[in-house]
C-alpha cells in the first residue's frame, strides 16, 4: 500500500463520522485500534461484515481495541445503513456499537491505498477494497490485510491476530501457524538458550530436527 508500511505512524486524519467529526489519534487515545473499510453502504457483503463486527464488538472491547469503519458514502447514509445492519442481527432497537467514517470524496481511500481497481461502481469509479488496519497504542501500523471487494472478511481470524499482536508486543515470542490463546508459543531466534531459560519460568522445549539445528523452541506464555 503506497506510503503506509508496517511500523509507520498511522495518519492523524480528520473526518466526519456517525458520532461527529474526529481526529483519528484523539479518537484512539491510548488504546489499540482497528479501522476496517467497506466498498459501499447498502451492499450485501458489507452488511454481513458490519453485522458480524457488531456482534463481536464486546470481544474487541475486552482486548482494549477501539473499532471504527469506513465507507465512501455520507454520514446520513451510514446512519440509515446502520439500521439495516442491526436489523440483520435481529437487534433493530440497538445502535451500531462503533462509528463509520464518511469518505464520500475518497480522499482517505486514496491516502491509505484502499481502492480496488478491478471492482467498479455504476459510474465506473473504483470501489473501496476491504482493508483491515490494526494500530497500536503508539499510533503505529501493526497489521494490514487487504481483501478485494468481492471477498468478505473473517473476524475470528482478525481477533486471533490481535491476540498474537498484543502478546508478542509484551513478550519475546512469536506465534506459530493457527495459534490460539492458551497454546504454546515460539521463542524468538535472537534469544540465546540462557536468556530464554531466564525469561520463561514455565520452561523451554526444543524439537529435534534432521538438521540438528535447535531453532524450534516452544514455551507456555
Amino acid at each position: 500500500m503506497p506510503g503506509l508500511l508496517l511500523g509507520d505512524e498511522f495518519p492523524n486524519f480528520e473526518a466526519d463520522t456517525t458520532v461527529g467529526r474526529i481526529h483519528f489519534h484523539d479518537f484512539l487515545g491510548s488504546s489499540w485500534g482497528i479501522l476496517f473499510s467497506h466498498p459501499r453502504d447498502f451492499t450485501p457483503v458489507c452488511t454481513t461484515e458490519l453485522a458480524c463486527a457488531a456482534r463481536v464488538s464486546d470481544q474487541f472491547k475486552k482486548r482494549g481495541v477501539k473499532m471504527i469503519a469506513l465507507s465512501i458514502d455520507s454520514v446520513e447514509d451510514h446512519r440509515n445503513w446502520s439500521k439495516d445492519v442491526m436489523a440483520f442481527n435481529s437487534d433493530a432497537d440497538t445502535s451500531l456499537p462503533f462509528p463509520i467514517i464518511a469518505d464520500h470524496n475518497r480522499e482517505l481511500s486514496v491516502q491509505l491505498g484502499m481502492l480496488d481497481p478491478d471492482e467498479r461502481d455504476k459510474d465506473g469509479l473504483p470501489l473501496t477494497a476491504r482493508c483491515v488496519f490494526v494500530i497500536g497504542p503508539d499510533k503505529k501500523l501493526k497489521l494490514s490485510i487487504l481483501y478485494p471487494a468481492t471477498t468478505g472478511r473473517n473476524f475470528d481470524e482478525i481477533l486471533r491476530v490481535i491476540d498474537s499482536l498484543q502478546l508478542t508486543a509484551q513478550k519475546k515470542v512469536a506465534t506459530p501457524v493457527d495459534w490460539k490463546v492458551g497454546e504454546k508459543v515460539m521463542v524468538i531466534p535472537s534469544l540465546s538458550d540462557a536468556e530464554a531459560a531466564a525469561l520463561f519460568p514455565n520452561g523451554v522445549t526444543t524439537k529435534e530436527l534432521p538438521s540438528g539445528k535447535k531453532y524450534l523452541r516452544y514455551t507456555q506464555p
